[in-house]
């Protein structure tokens, strides 16, 4: 899939009257190939911008690719962008209908299956009320009930159980399983690395809209991981350059399980961040742990006036 990028919205007219190249090329998806068997679930992983949506969007059929051929046998389901195929005035009783018609189910076959979809979606209370007054949880519960009620043979999953909440995410994935068992084919897109080796049997890796490695999951998410923590380690060493005048320093930060005391935690196991600190004169530091734009966990100000000093900053669960 190519797309023309202009810098700016009256370059397109300038390109169309003055017949004058005002675009560059960005190719979302290159080269791509392969094939989905009965019963299978392909996983498809990659860093933002690798071009996983695109190609479910052409797999689905919502955009046309720019050159090749999709050919698809069965009906298709597709959960992507949060809301797709939903009226947001409409209840959501009347989007169950809205939106398994444009799946392609008839309307004797969706009131049929109404019941079913709204105690799946667990929407009980909810279900005439306009789809603009449900949370990006809700929504997402409406979406999935009624994908899976449609009797695909392909389903399409983008992201879609990261926004519910836990028990309903466990929930989907049981499902997912149940169906896959009775030969539904499932392409499955998620940064949950734990849920694409529990219900995947094979997953691509794309990087820049080309799939750079393919295979059974293990091998892959180790790839991907492994390129992941280049880029990481790439984007310290360039930190490092640019910011502080190095009088006080944070030298290493581990984590330790507290019963495996490994630095590798099973899931649910709790720990403890480590940091080294060191500095050259006496200083007073904060830790604690982010996601960028929230604290977790934040500590008590340490005063590191020699080298070397370690602290348990963080306990983490």
């Amino acid at each position: 899939k190519i797309y023309k990028l202009y810098k700016k919205p009256h370059h397109r007219l300038i390109e169309v009257f003055l017949n004058k190249k005002m675009h560059k090329l960005f190719f979302a998806n290159k080269n791509i190939t392969f094939n989905l068997k009965k019963g299978e679930t392909l996983g498809i992983i990659g860093l933002n911008g690798a071009g996983k949506s695109t190609l479910l969007k052409q797999i689905a059929g919502v955009i046309e690719p720019t050159s090749g051929e999709i050919k698809r046998n069965g009906r298709v389901s597709a959960l992507l962008e949060l809301g797709t195929g939903f009226n947001p005035e409409f209840s959501g009783r009347e989007n169950i209908y809205f939106n398994g018609m444009l799946l392609g189910m008839s309307k004797e076959e969706i009131k049929q299956k109404e019941k079913n979809i709204i105690d799946f979606s667990e929407l009980n209370d909810f279900i005439d009320e306009p789809l603009k007054n449900y949370s990006s949880g809700m929504v997402m519960r409406l979406a999935f009930s009624i994908a899976i009620n449609s009797s695909p043979q392909i389903l399409i999953v983008d992201e879609a159980l990261s926004v519910g909440d836990a028990h309903f995410s466990a929930k989907c994935t049981r499902e997912l399983k149940k169906l896959k068992e009775k030969n539904l084919s499932i392409i499955y897109v998620s940064h949950d690395l734990n849920s694409l080796k529990l219900l995947c049997d094979r997953i691509i890796l794309l990087h820049h809209g080309e799939i750079i490695k393919e295979g059974v999951p293990d091998e892959v998410i180790n790839q991907y991981n492994y390129y992941i923590a280049k880029i990481n380690k790439q984007t310290l060493q360039k930190r490092e350059k640019e910011y502080g005048n190095y009088k006080a320093k944070i030298e290493k930060v581990e984590i330790q399980g507290s019963e495996s005391n490994s630095n590798l935690l099973s899931s649910g196991e709790k720990g403890k961040i480590i940091a080294r600190l060191s500095s050259s004169v006496t200083s007073y530091t904060d830790i604690g742990l982010t996601n960028g734009s929230k604290y977790y966990y934040t500590v008590t100000s340490y005063q590191a006036s020699n080298l070397g000093e370690s602290y348990n900053c963080a306990q983490v669960a």
